[in-house]
């Protein structure tokens, strides 16, 4: 990997580990727009500071972008959560594994 990809995927990874930037991308992965009340159901446990912090950054990154009906992804922003799509198959595998482990005699 190249010095400029690396750097690209370290401003990413720097992003997106904030405290909920993922499970907001995530939220709005459907496609349809929610209002800040909505979204910060569907995100669930996110303060409306943070939110509005997360919303500031993903905005910032183009990756959402907020019109009449609320906020909605951008096109980079339904690129990103599509190349994610491959998360819940993983998560189901991982989680099915570290129940295993806990089921084992030590």
């Amino acid at each position: 990997m190249s010095a400029k990809e690396n750097t690209a995927i370290h401003q990413l990874l720097g992003l997106l580990e904030a405290r909920y930037a993922l499970r907001v991308l995530w939220a709005l992965r459907d496609g349809h727009a929610q209002t800040f009340r909505l979204l910060q159901d569907s995100v669930g446990g996110i303060t409306p500071n943070t939110l509005n912090t997360r919303l500031k950054e993903l905005r910032g990154a183009e990756l959402i972008a907020h019109g009449g009906e609320g906020y909605s992804l951008t096109a980079a922003g339904l690129d990103l959560t599509k190349r994610l799509s491959d998360l819940p198959a993983f998560a189901a595998k991982w989680t099915a594994n570290q129940a295993r482990k806990k089921e084992k005699p030590a």
